[in-house]
């Protein structure tokens, strides 16, 4: 029987992360819906969207949904499920919460119900009861609690997907793979010489973008370097499961290609550009990205072949979190959370470096500021809602028209 799942997502992405369910899961009926996307699937789907998507957050799996009123009714939904197909007494949990105009006044008093639901059951049926773990718990429960009606989901992926066990070196504000993704994925950049051709992160702070990219260019799937919580639930602990997944990860090993695009990935801070390069190497990319420090605002354009298009993707600092280094700062000393000639001076070398190639460049800038085309004086073609973590922001598209600086 079809499990009902629901891949949970950023703000913004949902249309993005439906394209993907379809491309990897083409016989799926993918239904878009607030804050993610749904469908039906097997055991063996629910693997392969764990392993395979890049946009998602987390996979879950919708194990009960009915209305409620209090607590107690809470606590009847939970009862509803057989918790013995799922884990044993041996095994821990953890529940949850998020809610939506939930007329509950507390959320970790419904939370303890699904858990006291989820013990009692067992307890009935074996004499032992599961304990709780919050830090690495087997059994992951989300409670989702609506003004009506209530859902209940186990959470198949444990560690949220965008810990994908290659980032080890962090900055000061580091980039979630998973908006990453978003933004390659909303400039249509698929790491194939038609599809967006080179890329190159001039702000690269500890590469995600880069890294994120060179995976795409060289089919590397996502989740090949990590566990999930379904590994350690009974549905999928059997022998036949644990070798469809094993089948999965050989078929996702030998699908790895070299790029065949150039990738490339600088930041002002060497420090950082140190620690982007230790993340490929565990990304296992490296050979697939070139690394350089220096200013972005001095950086010179990377040389391609005159028919492949390029692509800047910048995620800059936002001020609201950490300084911009460089040229910029030093010259606005007094006020380096916000300094005012960073985006100008920037546009202003695109202009000049970015202008002459060919096959022209495409820049995207991501930034909750909504009027950063004019302080870059630069007509933005497009602009994409985004959500980095609770801030809003944009993905500026920016043409970088070739041979005349005066056309952009």
């Amino acid at each position: 029987m079809p499990l009902p799942i629901f891949l949970p997502c950023a703000a913004g992405v949902e249309a993005l992360l439906a394209e993907e369910v379809q491309r990897v899961l083409p016989k799926s009926e993918v239904h878009t819906a607030r804050g993610g996307v749904a469908l039906a699937g097997d055991p063996l789907e629910v693997m392969t969207l764990n392993l395979e998507s890049r946009l998602a957050q987390r996979v879950l799996v919708e194990v009960a949904h009915g209305s409620y009123r209090d607590e107690n009714d809470v606590y009847e939904l939970a009862r509803s499920v057989d918790w013995s197909e799922w884990i044993t007494p041996q095994h821990t949990l953890r529940v949850d919460t998020t809610a939506h105009r939930s007329p509950l006044k507390s959320l970790n008093f419904a939370a303890l119900r699904v858990k006291d639901a989820v013990c009692d059951l067992l307890r009935e049926a074996t004499g032992e009861r599961p304990n709780v773990d919050t830090q690495q718990p087997d059994l992951q429960l989300v409670l989702h609690l609506g003004e009506q009606e209530a859902t209940l989901y186990v959470d198949s992926s444990g560690e949220s997907l965008f810990k994908r066990g290659w980032r080890e070196d962090k900055g000061d504000a580091p980039l979630k793979e998973t908006l990453a993704a978003a933004m390659l994925a909303a400039a249509g950049w698929h790491g194939t010489p038609t599809d967006g051709g080179a890329l190159h992160d001039p702000c690269c702070g500890s590469g995600t973008i880069a890294i994120v990219a060179a995976q795409i260019a060289c089919g590397v799937a996502p989740g090949l370097k990590r566990r999930f919580a379904f590994e350690r639930l009974l549905p999928f602990m059997t022998e036949p499961m644990r070798a469809q997944l094993q089948r999965l990860r050989s078929l996702a090993q030998a699908r790895i290609h070299a790029s065949a695009v150039p990738i490339f990935a600088s930041d002002v801070s060497f420090r950082m550009v140190d620690f982007a390069r230790r993340n490929a190497q565990r990304a296992g990319v490296e050979a697939a990205i070139t690394f350089n420090g220096g200013d972005a605002l001095e950086r010179p354009a990377p040389e391609l072949p005159p028919e492949m298009p390029g692509t800047l993707m910048i995620n800059p600092p936002y001020g609201e979190r950490i300084e911009v280094g460089g040229k910029a700062a030093r010259a606005s000393a007094e006020d380096r959370d916000t300094p005012s000639d960073f985006f100008p001076r920037l546009a202003s070398h695109w202009k000049h470096a970015y202008t002459q190639h060919a096959a022209g460049w495409t820049a995207y800038v991501l930034s909750p500021d909504m009027k950063l085309p004019s302080a870059m004086r630069l007509k933005e073609s497009r602009r994409v809602p985004m959500w980095n973590g609770p801030i809003e922001c944009r993905l500026f598209r920016f043409d970088l028209v070739a041979g005349s600086a005066r056309k952009i």
